[in-house]
Parts: C-alpha cells; structure tokens; sequence
C-alpha cells in the first residue's frame, strides 16, 4: 500500500501546474457538456417499442425516461426534467409514499391520463401524514404528463393494457433519529402492463383474513405509502400457496367488519344495493373506488359507504374489487371461516356494467361528460 500511494505521487508530480489546470478544465467542461446532454430527452420515434403487447402481464418493464425532482428541507421542489430510466444515488435510510395512475391508447393511437389530479391531492394529503413535503398538483400532474408522452411508445395498443405510472416521493437525505429527512426526492416512472392477477379478468378468489390485520385506528392505513404494503405480504403469500387470488382483511379491532384487500378496494353488491366500507383512516381512498361509486349512482344503483360486516358476505348476490392496478374485478368465490360462497358474475353482472363504463370512459370509446379524461397529443 504504502509503494503504491509512493507510485501514485511520483505520477501526479510528472504533470506541470499547468497541464494539471487544463486537465482539471478539461474536466470540468466534459462533466458539464454530459449534464446538457442528460437534459436532452433522446424521444425514440418508433409509434410502439418491441413488446409481445399480446402477452403483457403485470410485471416491471421499464419504459424510455422518468422524471426526477428534487426538494429540500425549506420544502421547494426544484424543476424536475426528465432523464433515461436507471438507478439513482439514494441515502441508505430513504423512506417513500407512492402514488400510481395508468395512460391508455384510444382506437385512434390517442394518449389519455385518467384523473392524475386526484393521485397529486392523495398523495399531497399522505404526505403531510407523513410529515414530508409534496409537489404541488400542477407539478405532480405536469411530471406524469411529460413522463406518459416521453415514453408514448411504450404505451399498449387500444385493448392490449396500459401503461403504469408510478409517482413516487421519497425522503433521499440522511438521518439517524426519528424525524423528517433533509431532502427528499421525487420520481415518476413508467412500466407497460397487462391484467394485475395471473386469472386476467377471470373471477377472483380471496380469503378473509383472521390472524393478520393490515392497519389499525389511528395509524396511517390510509396513506399510500410503503409502510402500509409490507403488513399484508406474509397473509398474501400465505393465501396464494393455499390457491387463492388475494386476501380479504378485517378490522383490527372487532374482526368483524370488512377492510379491503391487499390491494384494492372491495364493493358488495346486494340487489339495487352496493355497499363499500367508509374511508376511516384505516384504509386506502382510491381513485378508482371514487369513480365507481360516481358511476354507480348515474346508472341508478344505490350506494353505501359504512362499516360492512363481514356476514353481510355470506348473502351478498355479487362482489367485486376495484383499484388502478386492478381496474373493476369481479369476485368468484371467499372462504370465510372454511366456509365459501360463490358470487355471480359474467356478463350481465353489476361488476362488468361497472367495468364497461369506466374502461369506456377511460381509453376514450365513450364522451368523458365529468372531465376525467386527458388527451396529450
């Protein structure tokens, strides 16, 4: 070791001050000609990227670009850009909430954003949960809008998916004790995706879920965030090696009053009637559900929100889970206590009128009338 730094000084005394000042310049100029050029969006221009579109599950296949944004601990997001997809420099103890929306192709190769304004107040609100700062929404909207049309060909044909939008904000800065992060970043990426279960749109299968519980009172269960995921892996690939689809959660406090999945949210559906369990602060308020419940109600259905036992399952005609990921899924079968009962679904059912209106709202078949839908090219 001790030759070796002996060597290097040898080397660094071989160069005049002013070859080491060129060099140094040199430098300089190359690492800021390489900045300019990472400002420079390189958009392909090929209409589709080289995709099986026909097979496309719900797994990561990172598109073209993300957009990156940085805010310190004065709470100013600086102006974020757009940069290739890959890894970034993050602080060992970096914490995120996360957010997710969907761009779709109408038939005419026409790019539409489905209410990326309501993700931007959720998130907003999670933060300051959270206790960290949040883009503004016009920020939030315009980065998932740059980032949808940088990566347009990765965008399915009409019918084939979607693409994924992943808005995520993280507090990048280090920090040893309990408190808020110096800095904080955030990021959107995109993936093209298919149908979220391995059924596709076939009848899920879920399983109520007795021992583990996913959010409690008072705690941030209804912040989408990653502390709020990791509580349900261990039911969920419990219920998954048992064959079913997804887990159905309990209150934590009474076990007796329906959650939501692991993922989404859950509508039960008894004649004119459709039941969903109330936003609480112990569950997830999705876009989706929202929307649902909106169109639900012009369609002349009945619409609940309340605490939902969970025996009101074992006489519910129909039920079915919505979320981004997810869309409007209908449900086949819930084990309740070794006990299952079947739900209709097919064709004429509650869920598919639902599905059928909002995917028709979403990817542009029917005239948006509430102003959910943006057109990008």
């Amino acid at each position: 070791m001790i030759k070796t730094i002996s060597t290097l000084r040898k080397s660094a005394n071989m160069f005049s001050d002013e070859q080491l000042q060129t060099f140094s310049k040199y430098n300089a100029q190359a690492a800021s000609a390489l900045r300019e050029e990472r400002k420079k969006p390189l958009y392909q221009d090929a209409e589709y990227a080289d995709l099986d579109w026909d097979n496309l599950g719900f797994g990561l296949t990172p598109a073209d670009y993300m957009y990156v944004m940085k805010c310190s601990k004065d709470g100013e997001f600086t102006e974020g850009e757009l940069s290739p997809y890959g890894n970034i420099q993050l602080s060992p103890s970096a914490g995120a909430i996360y957010e997710g929306t969907k761009a779709y192709r109408n038939e005419n190769g026409k790019l539409l954003l489905f209410r990326p304004d309501q993700n931007a107040m959720r998130m907003k609100i999670g933060a300051e949960r959270m206790l960290m700062p949040s883009p503004s929404v016009d920020q939030f909207v315009l980065a998932v809008k740059q980032t949808a049309f940088a990566n347009k060909r990765w965008v399915p044909p009409s019918g084939k998916g979607s693409l994924y939008i992943r808005p995520l904000l993280m507090g990048s800065g280090p920090i040893l004790g309990l408190g808020p992060a110096p800095e904080y970043t955030f990021i959107v990426y995109a993936s093209p995706v298919g149908n979220y279960f391995k059924e596709g749109t076939a009848a899920l299968n879920l399983y109520v879920e007795e021992e583990y519980v996913r959010a409690a009172p008072g705690g941030a269960g209804g912040v989408k965030s990653i502390t709020n995921y990791a509580p349900v892996l261990k039911a969920l690939s419990r219920a998954k090696s048992r064959g079913f689809s997804d887990v159905l959660y309990l209150d934590s406090v009474k076990k007796k009053y329906l959650e939501e999945a692991s993922s989404c949210n859950v509508f039960v559906v008894k004649g004119r009637t459709i039941s969903t369990p109330a936003t609480n602060g112990t569950i997830l308020e999705g876009v989706t559900r929202k929307s649902v419940m909106e169109i639900a109600s012009d369609l002349g259905y009945k619409v609940v929100e309340k605490a939902v036992p969970v025996d009101e399952l074992m006489d519910a005609d129909e039920v079915f889970c919505t979320g981004t990921a997810v869309g409007v899924a209908p449900v086949g079968t819930i084990t309740y206590q070794d006990k299952r009962t079947e739900y209709e679904t097919g064709d004429e059912s509650v869920c598919q009128k639902l599905r059928s209106a909002l995917v028709s709202i979403q990817t542009g078949v029917t005239e948006d009338t509430k102003g959910w839908v943006t057109c990008l090219n």
